[in-house]
């Protein structure tokens, strides 16, 4: 069963059990999987669709911490609701030394390719590498973070 599928099935589930709260998000996530679909013209994958959960989640941080500034605390707990929500949807995450350890294979891989040592100028290159290889599995502000500290040793 696909990601997609999954989805789809939570809300069915949600339906019945008249959990409108929970019912709202999962519509919400199908919404924009459709609405890529529709823009792209494509058919979605479980990584196009663990995209578009990441981008979600990315957003309703960013809210939650706008809102909290604000004082908005019924804001914060509705949008912290649906954070949780959109989370049971993302595969395991790497921890830091994982993460660690990929960029360091990363760079090591990009440095055979140019035939020389990668250095910070060649950030660009093993960022983009790193998020094709590393899409849905971790968070890209970890990512940056490790192969900036890489790149500066």
């Amino acid at each position: 069963m696909t990601l997609k599928d999954q989805i789809t099935e939570d809300m069915k589930t949600a339906m019945r059990a008249r959990d409108a709260d929970r019912l709202g998000t999962i519509r919400l996530l199908l919404a924009a999987c459709k609405q890529k679909e529709v823009d792209e013209r494509v058919v979605l994958d479980d990584a196009m669709v663990v995209a578009i959960v990441d981008k979600l989640i990315k957003q309703r941080k960013d809210s939650i911490s706008q809102f909290a500034a604000a004082g908005r605390t019924d804001l914060v707990d509705k949008e912290s609701a649906e954070l949780k929500v959109l989370e049971a949807y993302l595969p395991a995450r790497l921890g830091a030394e994982e993460i660690g350890a990929e960029v360091t294979r990363l760079m090591a891989e990009i440095a055979t390719e140019l035939g020389r040592a990668v250095g910070p100028g060649d950030m660009g290159k093993l960022m983009a590498a790193a998020k094709q290889r590393l899409a849905g599995q971790a968070e890209m502000s970890q990512v940056s973070a490790a192969v900036k500290q890489a790149l500066s040793k």
